[in-house]
């Protein structure tokens, strides 16, 4: 058979991330902190991007900006409200047919509901972004000092000798961000060319530092700096401190007997560990952290149901500004110019559009699981259902991954506090019965409930609350109860007995 170069034409279809859709879908998982910090950057290179001002009596030059929602909620194509000379600009310019940038969601007044836009609306309508509102006097504080600065200014006041400050120097290069000391004596004394003897003395030295156990090389020695500062490092507290892990089983009756006292004097001496930090270090580790800010609001209705708004503080109101595109673009000297601009229309565009379809998005998953876990706002975590993310994207007609992406790191502000959305969703332990099956955070709760309420003469099992659980129709193993109790970290049964006992005998 001879060989022969043929030409076929063939037809197929393939999923292809464009450089939008990533970006789109990136929008989606974004935290507050996050998408505000994108904004800005997008705002930074964009000439025709920028934040809405506060509504003021200034109506001229807001009626000079398109705002960031549309003002319909019909679907149709993202750019048909532009001019003809942009659409023709920037047609040849997209990676990617706009309805493909959220492909799960069609965005329809039908699919969303009316009730829901008109909520999201309003929400998106009150007030502007954060970094429009008014001076903020946390703005001008200073920045935290670190545990690097904090030790060099003790070193500084505590050395004299220069040799001396360059190996405390060198030490405080080795703490990590609990205060313990990790480097190695010997190869700082190697490196600084002197003996282990200078660089064991300037650390004696060091260990005297505030906040007391700072150059601690271990637990047990962080501990005894601290018992030492406050003259309590007797040779009772010296045996229970080189003991420490018998201490952690709760092994008290060999305590007792390694140190000499009693059991009154024992617990004494516990409640002496327990109020020493055991990282010292950490009280200088990182600036201030940021407030949680709710991404969604549920409120109860005056007809029973729940009204569920977006967080207007949370929707960045980005605008385009027509009016400077139309004043330079005439002044387009070349076509690069030209290609520019466009780009930069497209862009502001995109970005606006998206910040849109994303609000909504967060709207119609958060609704879905207000929908599922009615029974939870209303009588707290036992009623808490089962769920998962398959069974809110089905409802809502989205990609599961997308409503994995929309719950990630986004709050709920309800009437039983703020929640993770991702707290809706937990698993599901069958029944013993064959009635609905029971979510894993209300038998979490319950099982807490439970030790919490068990006499010091009757210490449950992990067997005994699996039975107790199963009379109440919880059909679990007794692994997963250990699981859970040691996930809340709770002692096991021997270990809450033991300390009972311990604490019984102190009080007679």
């Amino acid at each position: 058979m001879a060989l022969a170069a043929k030409l076929q034409l063939r037809q197929s279809q393939s999923l292809v991330m464009t450089p939008q859709l990533m970006q789109s879908i990136r929008l989606l998982q974004f935290t507050h902190v996050e998408l505000e910090h994108f904004i800005d950057e997008e705002i930074e290179r964009n000439p025709l991007l920028e934040r809405a001002e506060p509504q003021d009596d200034a109506a001229g030059d807001q009626a000079q900006k398109i705002e960031a929602e549309p003002q319909t909620t019909t679907d149709g194509d993202w750019f048909e409200n532009e001019t003809q000379w942009s659409a023709e600009a920037i047609s040849d310019k997209l990676d990617t047919s706009l309805e493909n940038l959220f492909p799960d969601d069609p965005g329809t007044s039908e699919r969303l509901g009316p009730d829901l836009t008109a909520q999201w609306k309003s929400a998106s309508g009150n007030g502007a972004s954060s970094s429009s509102e008014g001076f903020d006097a946390g703005d001008m504080a200073a920045a935290a000092i670190t545990l690097r600065d904090h030790v060099g200014e003790q070193v500084a006041l505590a050395f004299a000798d220069p040799a001396a400050r360059l190996i405390a120097a060198d030490l405080a290069d080795g703490l990590d961000e609990s205060g313990y000391l990790r480097a190695d004596m010997a190869e700082i004394a190697a490196r600084l060319g002197t003996d282990a003897a200078a660089v064991g003395k300037v650390l004696a030295v060091c260990q005297t530092f505030e906040p007391a156990g700072l150059f601690a090389r271990d637990l047990a020695e962080c501990l005894s700096l601290q018992l030492a500062v406050r003259d309590r490092l007797d040779p009772a507290m010296k045996a229970l401190i080189a003991n420490l892990e018998l201490l952690g089983r709760r092994d008290f009756h060999a305590l007792k007997r390694i140190c000499g006292v009693d059991e009154e004097d024992l617990l004494d001496m516990l409640a002496e560990i327990r109020a020493l930090d055991p990282r010292p270090g950490m009280a200088f580790s990182g600036g201030a952290s940021d407030a949680i800010v709710a991404d969604v609001e549920v409120r109860a209705a005056n007809d029973g149901s729940w009204t569920v708004e977006l967080n207007a503080e949370t929707l960045p109101r980005v605008l385009v500004d027509h009016i400077y595109f139309a004043q330079v673009s005439p002044q387009a000297k070349n076509q690069a110019e030209k290609d520019f601009l466009a780009e930069c229309l497209q862009n502001a565009n995109w970005l606006t559009r998206s910040l849109d379809q994303r609000a909504k998005t967060i709207l119609k998953v958060a609704s879905e699981i207000v929908r599922q876990q009615d029974a939870f706002l209303v009588h707290g975590v036992r009623q808490l259902k089962p769920l998962n993310l398959r069974t809110v994207a089905d409802a809502i007609g989205m990609h599961e991954s997308t409503v994995s992406r929309v719950t990630a790191n986004k709050y709920m502000l309800t009437p039983r506090g703020v929640f993770e959305l991702r707290y809706f969703f937990t698993a599901s332990i069958a029944a013993s019965g064959g009635g609905d099956a029971h979510s894993s955070e209300a038998v979490r709760d319950r099982i807490k409930q439970l030790i919490d309420e068990e006499k010091p003469v009757d210490v449950l099992s992990d067997d005994a609350i699996v039975d107790m659980l199963r009379e109440s129709g919880v059909d679990i193993a007794r692994r997963t109860v250990a699981k859970y109790r040691e996930g809340m970290n709770i002692p096991s049964s021997v270990q809450r007995r033991r300390e009972k006992r311990a604490l019984a005998s102190a009080g007679r």
